[in-house]
């Protein structure tokens, strides 16, 4: 089974050009190191939910937009290779002023996950 790296991430709204100008170009350089799918979506149909959501999940303000985001694999071992060679791509450090990114590290979730069910 295949293997996805997920992440959510808050935008400002003012930002999010750049954000996906950004992503265009990580996601170029993931499928050549190998990455099987590369996607970035922006949040449409998220409510606030009571106890916890998207946008709670990344303490959203009024003034940003929810961003997902998702990496696939062909498994783990293959996502462990990919992303060392991503890593070591000097065109991913030129792509941001670390110093001033599109969006807010600090509240960016990010995890690996195996595949159980593909339909």
């Amino acid at each position: 089974m295949s293997y996805v790296d997920g992440f959510i991430v808050p935008v400002a709204k003012k930002r999010l050009a750049e954000y996906l100008k950004l992503a265009k170009k990580a996601g170029k350089v993931w499928r050549e190191h190998g990455a099987v799918d590369y996607r970035e979506c922006v949040a449409e149909d998220v409510k606030v939910g009571k106890l916890t959501s998207f946008p709670r999940s990344v303490k959203l303000k009024k003034d940003e937009v929810v961003v997902f985001s998702y990496i696939e694999y062909k498994s783990r071992k293959h996502r462990d290779a990919v992303n060392k060679k991503v890593m070591n791509d000097k065109r991913l450090m030129e792509m941001c002023d670390p110093k001033n990114p599109p969006f807010d590290g600090k509240r960016l979730i990010y995890g690996g996950f195996k595949t159980i069910v593909k339909v």
